[in-house]
């Protein structure tokens, strides 16, 4: 009987250990709970951290976040207004605000993140194809400032475009568009930031090509400046040096004609101390350059050129 009792004692005991585990469930504080029976949704969500309890076996506790989600969106190419292709990359923030509008359609996150892509993505085109592409890619109204190189010329352009809305308002119509759409999911549409803007290949190549062949236009105007400043020293350097060389001929010019003008005093003084022997220096140095080895000479015997021979023995 005692066995019987103590059987029948630790029955109950696991059978309240059980009943106990099946009806008491706890939220977290990123969390909120809808609770159905049979599939259909009994009471008001809860949504606040704790232990609570529900029936066991007839009930359940459907778990959904309570914090901020992401949502991603895939790339798409978008045309703008202007007609240019473009690269558009978005992601949002949600969040579950009703759970159980939220579990009576949507039910699960993957299916919420469908209904986000169905919903967000068109309303992001419709607003970047309705505007230019520098909406999209600017706030403000600051000019632009490029230059370009024009007939060896750097020129400065000065773009002013007037921003009807700019990055930050477009998104925030975006999520003006999208938020009404979603609440019945229970979904509400905190923000919508555009994560990445860029040209499509063919337009990226282009640009790519104009940019280059703009840097190479700047680039061969200040390889012309070079070459021409050079030029002018290598002419500086070159009349410089023609100054100098002037200068130095002019100089030893002078000193040449006043060493001629000596030697020749010199010359006269000599003379007029004792001609006959300077005339017969002088005649010697003529026979000195004149008569070579092989030099042959036809003279005749009464020509003054050979007096100093005659009488010689």
């Amino acid at each position: 009987m005692n066995n019987i009792m103590r059987t029948l004692f630790l029955a109950v005991i696991a059978i309240g250990i059980v009943v106990v585990y099946n009806s008491a469930y706890i939220v977290d504080e990123t969390e909120q709970v809808v609770v159905t029976q049979f599939g259909r949704v009994v009471g008001q969500p809860i949504t606040e951290p704790g232990l609570n309890f529900k029936l066991p076996f007839f009930q359940q506790a459907n778990y959904f976040p309570n914090n901020l989600l992401t949502w991603d969106g895939d790339p798409g190419q978008v045309p703008t207004k202007d007609k240019t292709y473009i690269w558009v990359d978005t992601f949002a923030r949600w969040k579950i605000v009703d759970p159980i509008k939220y579990f009576q359609t949507v039910n699960n996150e993957f299916a919420a993140l469908e209904r986000l892509d169905d919903i967000i993505d068109p309303a992001m085109r419709n607003l970047v194809t309705s505007y230019p592409l520098v909406e999209s890619v600017r706030n403000s109204d600051r000019s632009m400032d490029t230059f370009e190189a024009v007939s060896g010329e750097s020129k400065k352009r000065v773009h002013q475009y007037k921003i009807e809305l700019g990055r930050d308002e477009i998104t925030k119509q975006i999520v003006k568009q999208a938020r009404p759409k979603l609440a019945p999911f229970g979904i509400e549409l905190v923000d919508v930031k555009i994560k990445r803007i860029n040209y499509i290949e063919s337009v990226r190549r282009a640009v790519y090509d104009r940019m280059i062949a703009e840097r190479n236009q700047i680039a061969e105007k200040y390889r012309a400046e070079g070459k021409g400043e050079a030029s002018n020293i290598r002419g500086e350097k070159e009349k410089e040096l023609q100054t100098i060389t002037s200068s130095a001929y002019k100089d030893a010019q002078k000193i040449k004609g006043k060493a001629d003008a000596k030697a020749t005093l010199i010359y006269a003084e000599a003379y007029g101390v004792d001609p006959d022997f300077y005339a017969f220096l002088k005649t010697m140095d003529v026979y000195k350059e004149t008569m070579k080895k092989d030099s042959t000479l036809i003279l005749s015997t009464d020509s003054d050129f050979m007096k100093y021979f005659k009488g010689i023995e």
